[in-house]
């Protein structure tokens, strides 16, 4: 839905009904746009604002439909390794 929204394409009543239906673990790890390391290549096509659109985009998706979101922190990986580490148990 966040990818859709994104482009300004209306999310069809399946694609609704299958988020309902096919759920996550209630807490879902997200990470958000992170200027001071943001690059562009040949894998990462998006510029940091349309990033930072995605971002939101998918903020908006997963609280809609009752997700409990955990920021991953701008740390550096060593930090964000055991950050995650401590969620997964």
């Amino acid at each position: 839905m966040g990818y859709l929204r994104l482009e300004g394409r209306p999310v069809p009543d399946h694609i609704h009904a299958a988020a309902q239906r096919f759920r996550y673990h209630r807490r879902v790890l997200i990470a958000p746009p992170w200027p001071e390391i943001y690059e562009q290549d040949d894998e990462r096509r998006q510029s940091f604002e349309t990033a930072r659109q995605t971002y939101e985009s998918m903020v908006a998706a997963y609280t809609e439909y009752g997700y409990e979101l955990v920021t991953l922190p701008c740390v550096p990986v060593e930090e964000r390794l055991r950050f995650v580490a401590g969620w997964i148990g």
